[in-house]
C-alpha cells in the first residue's frame, strides 16, 4: 500500500542503495541533500543480481549463448535458465548437453543462478489427474538432474495447486489433499536433490490458493527437516492481499533465491496480470523491502 508521502522514484532508489531514512528534499534543500547522499558510506548486500531467461526473445530471435553474453554484457551475477518441452533446456537435453550450457556460462563469465519452470502448471504435483501428477513427477525429477548438471544448486519449485485460474478444465484440488500430495511429491523428490545438492525451493503464489501465509509456508517448508527444502520467494506473488516485507521476516533465512516483481494493489481485489508492473511503478514498499531484508541477512541470488 503505497503511503500519502509516497517516495519519489529517486528518492526510494536512494533509499534502497544505502539502507537508511529517506528524506524529501525540498527545491532549496535538494543539492544538499544530494551531496550528504553521495557522500554516505554505499550499504553494500551480499546478494547476486540475476535476470531471467524469460526477458529475453530466446529461442525465436536469440540463441541462449546470445541471451547469456547480453546478460553479462547488462551487469548481471547471474542468469535463471528455464526448463521446457522444446529448447535447449528440456528432456531432449542429458548430461552431456547441459554440461555444455554450463561450461559456456563459465566461459562468458555468468552465473547459472537457478532453473525454473512453467510445466508445474500444466502438469501440477498435486493435480486430481494422477497422469498429469506423475508427468510432473518425472519433469521435476529430470529438472533436478538438470540443475545439477547446469552446475546451480538451485531449482524452484511449485508444490501444489488448489486452483488455476488460467486452467478452465482444472479440477479444484481440496486444500487438505492439495497439501497430502505436495507433502508426498516433495518427500520423493527429496533424496534425489539432496544427493545432487540440489536446493527444492517452494515458490510463494497467492493464486493457486496454496502456502497462502508466511506461517504456512513455514511449516511446510520445516516440515521436511533438510536444509535442501527452502524457499524461493517472490515479492510480487501475494501482494494482492499481503506485502512481502511481512513475509521476508517470517521466513527468514529459509529464503535461498528471490524473484524481484513490481505489483500494483490499486487494481483492485480482482486478479488480472496488468496488476504486475514494472520495477517502481507498483505500490511495493521498497525501502521496508529491503531493510527487513538485511536485518534478516537474506543473502542470497536474486533474479
Amino acid at each position: 500500500m503505497k503511503p500519502e508521502n509516497a517516495l519519489k522514484r529517486r528518492d526510494l532508489l536512494a533509499y534502497a542503495a544505502f539502507g537508511s531514512a529517506a528524506i524529501a528534499a525540498t527545491a532549496s534543500n535538494r543539492k544538499a541533500a544530494a551531496a550528504d547522499e553521495a557522500a554516505a558510506p554505499r550499504r553494500r548486500y551480499g546478494m547476486k543480481k540475476s535476470i531471467n531467461l524469460w526477458a529475453f526473445p530466446y529461442p525465436d530471435k536469440m540463441s541462449l549463448k546470445q541471451c547469456l553474453q547480453l546478460a553479462k554484457d547488462a551487469g548481471f551475477d547471474g542468469i535463471e535458465l528455464n526448463y521446457d518441452l522444446e529448447s535447449d533446456l528440456s528432456p531432449k537435453s542429458g548430461t552431456k548437453e547441459f554440461n555444455e550450457i554450463r561450461k559456456m556460462a563459465e566461459q562468458i563469465g555468468i552465473n547459472i543462478s537457478g532453473v525454473c519452470s512453467f510445466l508445474f502448471w500444466p502438469y501440477p504435483l498435486t493435480s486430481n489427474d494422477p497422469a498429469e501428477r506423475a508427468k510432473g513427477m518425472e519433469l521435476a525429477g529430470k529438472m533436478t538432474q538438470a540443475a545439477h548438471d547446469l552446475g546451480t544448486e538451485n531449482l524452484l519449485v511449485v508444490p501444489g495447486a488448489v486452483h488455476m485460474p488460467w486452467r478452465e478444465d482444472h479440477d479444484p484440488t481440496p486444500n487438505d489433499v492439495c497439501l497430502a500430495r505436495a507433502k508426498e511429491s516433495i518427500g520423493t523428490l527429496l533424496p534425489q536433490a539432496e544427493k545432487l545438492k540440489v536446493h527444492l525451493n517452494m515458490e510463494n503464489i497467492f493464486f493457486n490458493g496454496f502456502l497462502l501465509s508466511p506461517m504456512e509456508m513455514v511449516d511446510f517448508v520445516d516440515g521436511f527437516d533438510s536444509p535442501y527444502v527452502q524457499v524461493h520467494f517472490d515479492t510480487g506473488n501475494i501482494m494482492q492481499f499481503q506485502f512481502p516485507e511481512h513475509w521476508i521476516r517470517q521466513c527468514g533465512s529459509r529464503i535461498r533465491n528471490v524473484h524481484l516483481k513490481e505489483y500494483s494493489k490499486q487494481a483492485g481485489t480482482q486478479f488480472t496480470l496488468e496488476s504486475f508492473r514494472l520495477l517502481l511503478d507498483g505500490t511495493t514498499d521498497w525501502p521496508a523491502v529491503t531493510r527487513v531484508s538485511s536485518s534478516n541477512h537474506i543473502v542470497r541470488n536474486g533474479s
